[in-house]
């Protein structure tokens, strides 16, 4: 087996999540996150659309990870980072957190918003 090293640039990808967090790029972050090519910001969820909305220069397509299992985003969000040029991806946040860091190192114009998944009962 041919073992490649990764080269995420200056992109950071996500090292690793849990209950209520992510850490991406060795910082750990709390609650839901939105990654784009010109950074790591905190997300405030589906009522947060405009940052999604102004990344559009940034991004072609944007994964939408929706916590511990997959679930439709509001159809009012969908709408408009539709309407703003930006494909959407929609997929539980484990499955968007692998996805994104290999659509990273393809050196693609990729982006996430991902909520983060809760804590096992």
């Amino acid at each position: 087996m041919r073992m490649n090293e990764v080269n995420f640039d200056d992109s950071r990808p996500v090292d690793g999540y849990g209950p209520g967090f992510f850490r991406v790029g060795g910082e750990l972050r709390q609650g839901a996150v939105l990654l784009l090519p010109s950074g790591v910001f905190d997300w405030a969820g589906y009522d947060a659309v405009e940052p999604v909305v102004a990344a559009a220069s940034e991004v072609d397509f944007l994964l939408i990870g929706t916590g511990g299992t997959i679930a439709h985003p509001p159809m009012a969000f969908r709408r408009a980072v539709e309407a703003s040029g930006i494909g959407l991806e929609v997929m539980a946040s484990p499955a968007a957190c692998r996805t994104y860091n290999v659509l990273l190192a393809e050196g693609r114009r990729v982006g996430a918003a991902m909520l983060a998944v809760e804590a096992d009962p």
